[in-house]
Parts: structure tokens; C-alpha cells; sequence
């Protein structure tokens, strides 16, 4: 393999491998420095852009990053890969395709037929040479969506996760929260909970208790416990009436082994939760989570910088048609992202995802020991809702108590749709209009004393 090169004043800069152009080209990112993989000056990140924006889009299809022959991911890649698909941007460079994407033409049609035709590495590669503006444009043309029992991803919609966790599990502290989110018109993405202890006794009660919430209430929207997908199909083994089967997933073989997972167990998670059939507008049963260095964290990156490993990640996701993913991008701490880097990745991880056809949302969070701060994340919020972002976390007051991080609040979702016009998912605005929690589109200041869902705070 000969390689590639740049020449940039006197200095001449030779790239092994694609894998080294992709990792030397990305934006500055912390976790690439602490493995060794970034560039060792900004020239050096220049010229690697400027290969990188003259190298066939092809190329991606014969130079495997992660060899074919170790690698189920790298398989999943390229077995599943869409010619007839990927047939209109076949004969462009990076740059060209970045040119192609930013055209004025190309639009949401255009780009919901040529997602099955692109590669993980192929968007991770022209993300590296655009500017958050153009990532934000782009993802704005890109529209996913998913249904179960009710529908994600229209255009001016914005979902959101109301995530209830407790440092104990605690009912009663799970169920304020609920509350508290759903006065604020938040949880049509799903209510989703993080155990505290994770084990299949506990998830078997949390999932029950939110059943029972969603269906006493008459809410559509659709829950989850963020447990091991062993755990999940162990509670649908013993009755529980799961909605959603979630999953951690990474961008090699080895990461998603790591996390105790491969190809063949997410496919039979998905049709446990399929054989129950419980949605009521679409199938749509898979939620995952992924993150910006969770490879590295395995040592199971294979020399590939983070952003293109995440990108690897949201090819596993494509292949079981999720109602869900969201990129926790600033959760995994500042040894992979600080706040500025937290910033491009976030925009990047939701481009990446949308280009490939993926219901992106993002968790706009960051660690408490990080350098980064709620301006930051307003940021990439405001960005990210510009973008076209199908959901966001709600967290009560933004700081999750049991997972100990900083995220978005039930406020932030507010903020967003008022800001942008947007709306929740359209049946749960009709709930929300129907209930008294909102009117005319608009949140209400307060609900009546005798409104049902006060009961809610009497479990």
C-alpha cells in the first residue's frame, strides 16, 4: 500500500495508511493525543485535511481500517453496503462530496436514499474536513423517523428523554421526577431510567412501575431501563412489559465485547422485544447509547482515532433500525474531550449519524471534572437544535444525581422549542393539549390543583 503525502511549504508529510490520514486530519481532540494518534502540529493536521479532501470516496470501500477478516464490524460495513445507493456520489473525492452535500439541490430526499450507500468512515472523513456550520446545514436536510408509540424525527419536532434516575432506584423519587418532567412537556422520546443497581429483579420492577404510569396516565410515549440487553430479555422471560431493549455499543468487534455484546446478541435482543408487540404506530424497539473514546477506554480502537470509531458505532446502530441513538459525548470526561472539543463532537456525532440514516439525538453533557461549563453546552444545545436534532435529555435541574454529571434540564427542551418553534412528537402534543399541560401549543404556568397526574407525587 503506497500510502499518502502532502507537501506544505518545505515540510513534506507521508500518511501510512488511511486509518493515520483519518486520525491525523481530526480536529483536535484530547483523547487522540493521550493515544498518540493526532497531529503533531496544526500544519500537520492542515496537510492531512487537504489529502484527505483529495481521496476517492472509494477508497473507503477497498482500504478496511479494522482488517475484514477480525472484525464483525468492519464485515457488517461492507457486507450491508448499498452500491445502487451510493452509485450518485461513487466518483467524488472527499471535498467534492463535502461540495455535493452543502449543494443547494441536495435535499432531504436526496439524502434518506443515499444513507444505505455510505460508509461510517466515509462521513467521519468529510466531517473532518467541514466547518460546524456546515455539518449543522447538512444535518438540517436530514430527516429520520421512527415510531413505536408515537413519532420521532418530524420536521420542526423535538423530542426529548425524560430521564428520572435515583441514587437508589427509589419509587417515590422516580415518580417526582416523571412528574416533574411531564409538566414540562417533556418524555415523548421515552422516559428512560439508569438503575442504580443493575441487576434483573431491579429491572423487572422498574419496568413495571413505568408501565403502569404510562398506561394508568394514558401517555404515548414508550419507556426504557437503560440495563444490559442480557437483563432485558431475562425480564421479558419473566413477564415484564418491556418497550425498549437498550444497548452501549462501540465501533470494533473487540469494544462491543468489552461491553459484553456482539452482532448476534443484539439481533436476538431486538426480536425478543419485537415478539411482544407493543407499539402501537411502529416497531421500532432499539434505543443505543455511544460516546467519543469508548474504544479507547477498551484499548479496543485499533489505532483509530475517536470521531471515526464513534462513526463505526452508529453502523452497528443502523443495522437494527432503533427508535433511538444519542451520543452521551462529553460523559466519558475530559481524557477524551474538553469543552470546546465537546462542542465540534457533539455536532459531529449527530451529523455522522444523520448522514447515515440514524434517529440522532444527543445527551449535551459534560463531567464535573471537566473544562467545560453550562455555556458550553448551551452552545452545542442551540446548535444542535438548528441542526435538526430529534432529541435531547431532560434531566431535573440538568445535574443527574445518580449518574453524577452535568446534562440538559426539562427547562432546556423549553428553551429549544420556543427559540426554534418547534414541537414535541405529535401525539404526545395532542396528550399534552388533552391534559391540560399545555395549551395552544404553550406550556401553561400551572395546572389545575385536582389534575390527575398529581397523583403521580402520591406513590
Amino acid at each position: 500500500m503506497a500510502g499518502y503525502s502532502r507537501t506544505v511549504g518545505a515540510q513534506r508529510y507521508n500518511f501510512s495508511d488511511l486509518k493515520t490520514l483519518l486520525a491525523k486530519a481530526s480536529p483536535a481532540r484530547s483523547g487522540d493525543r493521550l493515544a498518540g494518534l493526532a497531529a503533531d502540529s496544526e500544519e500537520e493536521r492542515v496537510a492531512a485535511q487537504m489529502t484527505l479532501a483529495d481521496t476517492p470516496l472509494q477508497s473507503f470501500l477497498d482500504e478496511a481500517i479494522v482488517p475484514y477478516e477480525s472484525d464483525e464490524v468492519t464485515r457488517l460495513i461492507i457486507d450491508s453496503h448499498d452500491e445502487a445507493a451510493f452509485a450518485p456520489v461513487a466518483p467524488l473525492t472527499v471535498g467534492e462530496f463535502r461540495d455535493w452535500l452543502l449543494d443547494y439541490p441536495t435535499d432531504s430526499k436526496i439524502l434518506s436514499a443515499l444513507a444505505p450507500g455510505i460508509t461510517p468512515e466515509m462521513a467521519a472523513a468529510v466531517s473532518k474536513i467541514m466547518r460546524i456550520q456546515d455539518m449543522v446545514l447538512v444535518s438540517g436536510k436530514c430527516r429520520v423517523v421512527t415510531r413505536f408509540r408515537n413519532t420521532i424525527g418530524l420536521q420542526g419536532r423535538l423530542s426529548s428523554r425524560l430521564q428520572p434516575n435515583h441514587p437508589t432506584d427509589d419509587p417515590k423519587g422516580i415518580a417526582a421526577s416523571i412528574l416533574d418532567g411531564l409538566m414540562y412537556g417533556c418524555g415523548d422520546a421515552v422516559i428512560g431510567i439508569n438503575p442504580a443497581t443493575d441487576n434483573v429483579d431491579q429491572t423487572v420492577m422498574l419496568v413495571n412501575m413505568l408501565d403502569e404510569i404510562i398506561q394508568t396516565y394514558g401517555i404515548p410515549t414508550q419507556s426504557c431501563v437503560l440495563t444490559h440487553v442480557t437483563n432485558a430479555m431475562q425480564a421479558i422471560e419473566r413477564g415484564a412489559p418491556v418497550d425498549l431493549m437498550f444497548q452501549s455499543v462501540a465501533g470494533t468487534e473487540a469494544a462491543n465485547e468489552s461491553f459484553g455484546i456482539n452482532l448476534g446478541l443484539l439481533d436476538e435482543a431486538r426480536k425478543a422485544a419485537l415478539s411482544l408487540e407493543r407499539g402501537t404506530v411502529g416497531s421500532n424497539v432499539m434505543y443505543f447509547e455511544t460516546g467519543q473514546g469508548s474504544a479507547l477506554s477498551a484499548n479496543s480502537h485499533h489505532g483509530i482515532d475517536q470521531q471515526t470509531c464513534e462513526a463505526r458505532a452508529y453502523g452497528v446502530a443502523r443495522a437494527f433500525s432503533p427508535l433511538l441513538v444519542n451520543s452521551v459525548v462529553g460523559f466519558i470526561g475530559p481524557e477524551y474531550l474538553d469543552g470546546r472539543e465537546i462542542i465540534r463532537a457533539g455536532v459531529e456525532d449527530h451529523f455522522c449519524g444523520k448522514l447515515l440514516g440514524l434517529p440522532m439525538g444527543m445527551d449535551v453533557c459534560y463531567t464535573n471534572h471537566a473544562d467545560a461549563d453550562q455555556d458550553d453546552m448551551d452552545t452545542l444545545l442551540t446548535l444542535l437544535g438548528a441542526a435538526g436534532c430529534n432529541f435531547v435529555m431532560g434531566v431535573p435541574g440538568a445535574d443527574d444525581i445518580m449518574l453524577n454529571y452535568q446534562s440538559t434540564s426539562f427547562h432546556d427542551a423549553l428553551y429549544l422549542r420556543q427559540l426554534l418553534g418547534l414541537k414535541p412528537a405529535p401525539e404526545f402534543e395532542a396528550w399534552l393539549e388533552q391534559t391540560g399541560i399545555f395549551e395552544n401549543g404553550t406550556r401553561l404556568s400551572t395546572v389545575a390543583s385536582g389534575h390527575p397526574l398529581l397523583g403521580l407525587a402520591e406513590r
